[in-house]
């Protein structure tokens, strides 16, 4: 077994960060939290990367942090140098690929992901009150935009577990299939969006991310002004340029889901 405790791999344009320290669930000590840190830094200002993907090694996404080395949480939390804050910094789309259990500050970890996939192996749950502490990294906040208020309250009170089939339901899960099935469906995610053009998706985000923090009133005019700033008279082209081929795309994803 690698003696690395974070694994990354790049194919093509996209890569794949692999969480390697099964043994204990992937749990984040501060080894892990370092060096996770340092390899999705170098992917963010890697131009030859669009998208990351983010999965687990074993029966685990992540535990959330090592109970160990719970003195650590500070140091972890600090100046934003943190796997647990990191993609929210980023502009390049990010993908959990949620392998087994997410629990606590690993349930953190996965909401931090743009899009997530689940294997039927997955479990989510916020285990925080049953330890005796309080969210840091985001999932008080995060957790009921994406659930709503009644389901988010209801996991984080009873730290019970939801499956990756409720979580599809709710809304925080896109899709889940078979554990095999879970990696090849991350890959071909990363694909479609490389696909795209890299401005237009890095914009896209943006803008979404944005909005979420603001009135729908105050999001359509930052809408609207993002729109306007974006267009040109080349950009005016390249649609013309790419429609038809966009077009032809969905008619083929129609026919494979058909």
């Amino acid at each position: 077994m690698s003696d690395e405790i974070v694994l990354s791999e790049i194919k093509g344009r996209k890569a794949v960060v692999t969480l390697n320290r099964p043994e204990a669930m992937n749990a984040i000590n501060e080894r892990l939290n370092r060096e996770a840190c340092a390899i999705i830094e170098d992917l963010i200002h890697n131009e030859a990367i669009d998208v990351m993907i983010l999965t687990g090694a074993g029966k685990a996404f992540c535990a959330g942090l090592d109970l160990k080395e719970i003195v650590e949480r500070e140091r972890l939390g600090a100046g934003g140098h943190s796997i647990f804050s990191i993609f929210y910094g980023t502009d390049k789309p990010t993908i959990g690929a949620i392998n087994g259990f997410a629990i606590t500050g690993g349930f953190e970890l996965a909401l931090s992901c743009d899009i997530l996939v689940a294997s039927h192996q997955a479990m989510f749950a916020d285990t925080h009150a049953r330890v005796g502490v309080l969210p840091g990294a985001g999932l008080s906040q995060v957790l009921p935009r994406i659930i709503g208020e009644k389901k988010a309250k209801e996991l984080s009170l009873t730290g019970n577990f939801m499956t990756a089939r409720e979580a599809c339901q709710f809304g925080l899960v896109n899709q889940v299939v078979e554990p095999e099935e879970l990696l090849p469906l991350a890959e071909k995610l990363a694909d479609d969006i490389i696909s795209s053009d890299q401005r237009a998706i890095r914009k896209v985000k943006y803008i979404i991310d944005q909005g979420l923090s603001m009135s729908l009133a105050d999001a359509l005019v930052m809408e609207r002004e993002e729109h306007q700033r974006y267009l040109s008279r080349e950009a005016i082209r390249d649609v013309g340029r790419r429609r038809p081929g966009i077009i032809d795309r969905g008619r083929d994803q129609a026919r494979k889901k058909d």
